[in-house]
């Protein structure tokens, strides 16, 4: 039987100082939303859901609600809260097909988004409305970034993701597909080209290597490559992922989908970082788990792991000699970092020791006129989080290209 949104919504108790709300990176207005749900009201409610989150329907998939809205709800505190999530995706689900956006009057500026990932996406919906003229240059042949090819099908479809590129293109947002800025195109070629602005929202997509030996062999490969393209991968029988994030999650129970038949996870302390909801589908899956296992060696029969445990310091402390855990391909998924191709071909644009772009609060690097947000400038996160920080940043591009309309009419 169906999940019923409806008897679901009805257990909301409407509180006064809704602390699900608190919980949101968003701030949605949950309890209005689902009044107005109950209420018949379904398109303002997802009017109300596009506006606060143009990507509404998305996090309602993929956000890590137990720590977010549904981890606050107050029936949360005795038994179970209140699954917003479910409520949240059948509402924005239907209304992203009814969408009726409008390009507001034309402030004849350009403004160059480069990346189509969350933040991206945000910022070029709500700048367009603005009346900004948007062109997306995106360096695949899809839109969606880490939301194509970071997230499986299975957790995030990608007809999602083909529905938001049809309604980017009716508010006359232009989309460059296959077009990497730093490579035959460079920031300097959009400023003088006229792009007034520019938006840098290419997330992190270098993966963090393990250092070890055998990390070059032929059966390695690194999750943020794999998840681009399963089906373009051999993996064998058994399959060894290192890691425990979300990203280790996604790949491990791809592999499975994929024909592995043993796939492991091995965690290098005794905690998994990923999301208890993540973790509770892996092992639903047949994905097995082990913790405290330091990687030391990639073999050709597998990876030479060394138990370990936490000293009363919290320092990883190894106790065993290594020993051999086989495996036909190896899946490195601890963390990624962002490419340098911006930085390298734009001269005066910082970033830090890890690569990331130097920004203020608002978004502002330091090049006028150029800004950043996502996990370009935060490293990895969540949907949600890049989506409220670009929310801000969106404001503040607005403003830079509001002064300089007023500067030019003096």
């Amino acid at each position: 039987m169906a999940f019923n949104v409806v008897e679901e919504a009805k257990r909301c108790l409407n509180c006064k100082n809704p602390m699900c709300r608190k919980g949101c990176p968003v701030n949605t207005p949950i309890p209005m939303i689902i009044q107005q749900f109950l209420a018949g009201q379904i398109d303002e409610a997802g009017r109300r859901l596009f506006e606060n989150n143009p990507l509404s329907v998305v996090c309602s998939l993929v956000c890590d609600h137990e720590k977010q809205c549904e981890g606050n709800c107050v029936l949360g505190r005795k038994g179970t809260p209140v699954h917003f999530s479910h409520i949240e995706n059948y509402i924005s689900d239907n209304y992203l097909d009814k969408l009726n956006l409008e390009k507001g009057e034309r402030k004849g500026q350009r403004v160059a988004i480069i990346g189509s990932g969350p933040a991206g996406i945000t910022i070029a919906v709500i700048l367009a409305q603005k009346g900004y003229d948007i062109t997306i240059f995106e360096g695949r042949e899809k839109i969606g970034g880490v939301l194509r090819y970071g997230i499986p099908s299975f957790r995030l479809p990608k007809s999602i993701l083909d529905r938001y590129k049809t309604e980017l293109e009716k508010l006359g947002i232009k989309i460059r597909q296959n077009t990497l800025i730093g490579s035959a195109l460079t920031i300097d070629d959009l400023k003088r080209d006229g792009y007034k602005a520019i938006f840098i929202g290419t997330g992190v997509w270098k993966p963090v290597t393990l250092n070890i030996k055998g990390e070059s062999l032929g059966h390695v490969h690194y999750a943020i490559d794999y998840l681009v393209d399963p089906d373009g991968y051999s993996l064998g029988d058994t399959v060894a992922v290192i890691g425990a994030g979300n990203a280790a999650m996604d790949a491990a129970r791809t592999a499975l989908r994929k024909g592995a038949k043993q796939v492991t996870v091995y965690a290098r302390s005794n905690r998994i970082a990923a999301s208890a909801i993540e973790v509770d589908y892996a092992i639903a899956d047949g994905v097995v788990f082990k913790k405290c296992m330091r990687p030391v060696e990639i073999c050709d029969e597998g990876v030479m792991f060394q138990k370990a445990q936490l000293d009363e310091n919290g320092n990883l402390v190894s106790l065993s000699d290594p020993i051999l855990e086989k495996a036909d391909t190896v899946i490195i998924a601890v963390s990624q970092g962002p490419q340098n191709r911006l930085t390298g071909t734009t001269k005066g644009l910082k970033a830090n020791d890890r690569g990331l772009l130097e920004t203020d609060e608002s978004g502002r690097t330091s090049l006028e006129g150029i800004f950043a947000s996502g996990d370009v400038v935060n490293g990895a996160r969540t949907v949600v989080e890049a989506v409220s920080y670009s929310k801000t940043v969106a404001r503040a591009i607005d403003e830079y290209l509001t002064s300089l309309r007023e500067k030019e009419s003096l």
